[in-house]
């Protein structure tokens, strides 16, 4: 099973304009959630660790993922569901999060770490999660102990600056996360913020040459992306998005495919990437950023089944 932990929360998307004023509708969403559900959809178990809200918004998380074949592992809280504000521009995404003493927030390390099932092989965390509070120094915490127990660990920072008010702690904190990861997904974004004016695909050596991570992969929008491992470098031309509707969820389905399709091939084993050819990293990226765009096809995050990647 791969365990996913990470905010829940509800999107307010902006739909069209209507009157003069901007109309949002609410849609169940956060990085991890999406990503559960994106790793979910593509044949794998899948294990939910962060509480959800009793409220009436966290009862909408919770009956919408309840439809994906996965384990909801965190159970419930009396705080209030977080909240988004998503706006779009030309279908780019702008988020505004509201998510003091939310639900997704109430966590502790013994909870979580007595919800681990036995039959666990990775352990996934990343985005608001860790970016400030108590809560990110327990994922912190909780992500070191499963890798210390022998899971595979994949880490997505999917960095929000404006949620990262002492960004000397949050970069010694990640960095601590990279050092024992087994896999790291970063965003043009996310390295454009931790390390300004550096050419990218060198700082992705960097973190890869730092890392215990076998592989470290670079999303680049519509310019692909890019990898890093023991056997070399691969690098993917973007896949062509027709009928773009919006890319909100595009990064997490790339992840929630990335780690799916790892499991699926055999790839979480020890040694398994660092035996792997640079054909089957191509092949492992390839895969994932077909996962993206056609989510990129639908309204908010509505990742692909298998099959409907495969026949793409």
């Amino acid at each position: 099973m791969i365990l996913i932990g990470g905010e829940n929360l509800i999107d307010y998307i902006q739909e069209p304009v209507s009157d003069g004023y901007p109309v949002y509708r609410a849609v169940p969403g956060g990085s991890p959630y999406n990503t559960a559900k994106a790793a979910s959809r593509q044949g794998v178990p899948v294990g939910y660790l962060t509480p959800f809200s009793d409220d009436s918004l966290g009862q909408l998380l919770q009956s919408e993922i309840a439809k994906e074949d996965l384990a909801l592992l965190g159970g419930t809280s009396t705080k209030p569901t977080t909240l988004a504000v998503v706006s779009l521009k030309n279908g780019q995404a702008t988020y505004q999060f509201y998510r003091e003493n939310t639900a997704e927030r109430d966590i502790d390390l013994a909870h979580l770490t007595k919800a681990i099932p036995a039959d666990a092989q990775a352990f996934y965390v990343g985005s608001l999660a860790l970016s400030d509070g108590e809560d990110a120094l327990i994922w912190a915490s909780l992500f070191k102990s499963m890798k210390a127990r022998g899971l595979f660990c994949a880490l997505d920072p999917n960095i929000r600056a404006a949620f990262i008010p002492d960004r000397v702690a949050y970069l010694a904190r990640l960095n601590d996360l990279i050092a024992v990861a087994d896999m790291v997904k970063l965003s043009d974004e996310d390295l454009e913020w931790i390390a300004p004016g550096e050419d990218l695909r060198a700082a992705t050596r960097g973190i890869f040459d730092r890392s215990a991570a076998d592989l470290v992969v670079l999303t680049m929008g519509d310019k692909g992306a890019f990898a890093v491992t023991a056997a070399g470098e691969v690098e993917i031309t973007p896949n062509p998005v027709e009928n773009l509707i919006d890319t909100v969820g595009a990064g997490d389905t790339f992840m929630g495919s990335l780690l799916a399709q790892t499991s699926k091939r055999g790839l979480m084993a020890p040694g398994a990437i660092t035996a792997a050819s640079l054909g089957d990293m191509e092949s492992l990226l390839q895969y994932a950023a077909r996962a993206a765009a056609i989510n990129c096809t639908r309204k908010g995050c509505n990742p692909p089944t298998s099959e409907e990647v495969e026949a793409d």
